[in-house]
């Protein structure tokens, strides 16, 4: 066979226990509570009574909830792979179990005398992978001691499979409540994020490449070849352009995916990206970036941020991805450790990971990255794999500030003291999100009233909160962005604006408040181009 191509709208649907996996289902203690806590309990309640799964999801505003999406009827589907997690899943369940039994232990004894006494009753399964300790305000907690547990049985990379097919059309069933069933569509292969048969694939978007190679690299089954085959094409994809010019060019791809390029360096941040097929809908695609892209700067570890779905396919063709550091709590698992034993390790010339601390730099020809704290959107707990990023090419000044929520003005104060006014800024206005519960309850050990889930929500900054952050860093240039209101977003926000919704009222007053102060602001959808000169 000749070699061939890659077609531009294939799909990687990366999955763990066959459910759509993002940073949560990578680090093995969160994996384990969203298993026991997530995945179980939407999986028993969809096999008692599937037709209420069916009727509630029938309205639009019910699709972020928990009910599980499924066209047809799935219920022995998902029974069966029920009865599997509880099987083979059992040491997850069972250290879930233990966080559980934990957090009550040092909630009724830990009570300011020495922690040392307790060990011996930390439940077996987290036996020598947690430390016990108080804050400076004698509250104990629990740290996970995060590198051991990927060395453990607890990080699980033969759970790790992909599912391969052509994407069409732009809606797709969103998938942090529903696991994935077989269809005969997908083509489901049983290799982990790390296999570099996932590179050699994903290099033939650009270069043709040995179909029969690859299809052996991935232990394709016989019978499946023909779908695979089917991936694959003679046409050549369209070259890359390249930004020659003086100055930067940068390209919006849809919620908070953006591509900085000049000369010299090319930044994309938070890759969520679109396929190319026949649509309406103009947007940039995978076809749109350059062939080596220098750095993928990650702001932060929600699903709609880390997507490997984008990650693992620009996974060759990356030089480093950029991450926030951690805390070190159950809330806030290490964005390193889940890249870096999903592959990004620097291998075979494929991407490293740089972790920043707050006001950490990366400098380069022509520019310098710098992390900068990012405050709210996640409801008030300790997470701090979160950050906000100053750009600098060329003399030109952005920032980067997907879901950022301005609840104490005079951080932004502070940080214009420091670097100076900041021209041009990318301002995420999600202004209300979901509840506490939406994506960190898998991971509470008690109950949390509805009124305290409520008031601890994921919000970014509604308009006035915008308008003075933006008034603060001196801002010129205002893009709102991070909104998910592409179509093709989803099955990653399951979001349904409209003119009335909070988010659309706000970014439009933002709007008229900065043509008021003659400021330059516009709210990206689809796709845009903005060329900035050099200003040096």
């Amino acid at each position: 066979m000749a070699p061939r191509y890659l077609k531009p709208n294939v799909k990687l649907e990366p999955l763990f226990n066959q459910w759509y996996a993002w940073p949560a289902l990578i680090a093995p203690a969160t994996a384990a509570m969203n298993i026991a806590n997530h995945h179980l309990k939407l999986m028993r309640s969809y096999t008692a009574a599937p037709m209420v799964h069916a009727a509630t999801l029938k309205n639009p505003a019910m699709i972020g909830g928990p009910f599980i999406n499924l066209q047809g009827q799935k219920v022995d589907a998902v029974r069966d792979l029920l009865q599997r997690t509880a099987g083979e899943q059992a040491h997850m369940i069972e250290f879930a179990e233990g966080v559980k039994q934990l957090n009550k232990l040092l909630r009724d004894e830990a009570r300011g005398g020495s922690l040392e006494p307790l060990y011996a009753k930390v439940p077996d399964a987290l036996r020598g992978y947690v430390e016990l300790v108080y804050d400076l305000n004698h509250q104990p907690s629990a740290r996970f001691i995060e590198p051991l547990l990927y060395q453990s049985r607890y990080y699980q990379p033969e759970r790790q499979t992909i599912a391969l097919s052509l994407v069409e059309q732009d809606e797709r069933p969103l998938v942090l409540s529903t696991p994935w069933i077989e269809d005969g569509q997908s083509l489901h292969l049983q290799v982990p994020f790390a296999h570099e048969a996932i590179d050699h694939l994903f290099r033939m978007r650009l270069q043709a490449g040995d179909v029969n190679a690859v299809a052996d690299q991935l232990r394709v089954p016989p019978e499946r070849r023909a779908d695979f085959d089917n991936l694959f094409t003679d046409e050549a994809p369209p070259t890359p352009s390249k930004m020659t010019d003086d100055g930067v060019r940068v390209r919006y791809f849809g919620h908070a995916c953006v591509l900085f390029e000049t000369r010299h360096v090319s930044i994309l941040t938070d890759a969520a990206l679109s396929y190319r097929y026949p649509t309406d809908m103009p947007r940039y695609t995978f076809d749109d970036l350059p062939e080596h892209i220098d750095y993928i700067v990650l702001t932060h570890a929600h699903h709609d941020h880390v997507l490997y779905e984008s990650l693992l396919p620009l996974r060759h063709r990356t030089g480093a991805i950029v991450v926030p550091r951690n805390a070190g709590n159950m809330a806030d698992p290490s964005l390193r450790l889940a890249l870096k034993h999903t592959g990004f390790d620097g291998r075979n010339g494929g991407a490293r990971v740089i972790e920043l601390d707050e006001l950490d730099s990366i400098e380069f020809t022509g520019g310098r990255i710098i992390g900068l704290p990012f405050f709210g959107e996640h409801a008030d707990l300790d997470i701090r794999s979160k950050m906000a990023h100053f750009i600098e090419l060329e003399g030109r000044r952005f920032l980067c500030a997907a879901d950022s929520r301005n609840i104490e003005p005079r951080l932004y104060q502070h940080l214009r003291d420091w670097l100076g006014p900041i021209d041009t800024v990318f301002l995420g206005m999600e202004c209300e999100g979901g509840p506490l519960s939406w994506l960190y309850g898998p991971l509470l050990t008690e109950p949390i009233d509805r009124q305290r889930d409520q008031v601890r929500r994921l919000n970014g900054s509604d308009s006035a909160l915008g308008m003075d952050l933006l008034e603060k860093l001196g801002a010129r240039n205002v893009y709102i962005y991070a909104m998910g209101m592409e179509p093709w977003y989803s099955h990653i926000m399951g979001l349904a604006y409209t003119d009335q919704s909070p988010q659309i009222v706000e970014s439009n007053k933002l709007i008229e408040l900065c043509r008021q102060r003659d400021l330059s602001c516009e709210r990206l959808f689809q796709q845009k181009e903005m060329i900035f000169p050099a200003n040096r």
